[in-house]
C-alpha cells in the first residue's frame, strides 16, 4: 500500500507542476475578475501544508496610463 500512495503523490505533484507550467493556478471567475477590472500586476499566494498561508498582491491597478 505505501508505494499505491508514493504513485498518486507523485502523479499529484505531476499535475501540480503541469497546472503551474500552463498559468491555471487562478480559478475562471477570479480571472474573470481581474480581466474585468483590468489589473496590471502580481498575485501571489504562500502555501504551507496544503493549506494558503498568505496572499497579496503588487499594485499595478491604480496606476493611470500617462496621457
Amino acid at each position: 500500500m505505501p508505494h499505491f500512495l508514493g504513485e498518486k503523490a507523485a502523479a499529484g505533484f505531476a499535475e501540480f507542476r503541469r497546472k503551474i507550467r500552463a498559468a491555471k493556478v487562478l480559478s475562471a471567475a477570479m480571472e474573470h475578475l481581474l480581466s474585468q477590472i483590468q489589473f496590471n500586476g502580481k498575485v501571489g499566494v504562500v502555501i504551507q501544508n496544503g493549506r494558503v498561508l498568505k496572499s497579496g498582491y503588487e499594485e499595478g491597478y491604480f496606476r493611470q496610463p500617462a496621457t
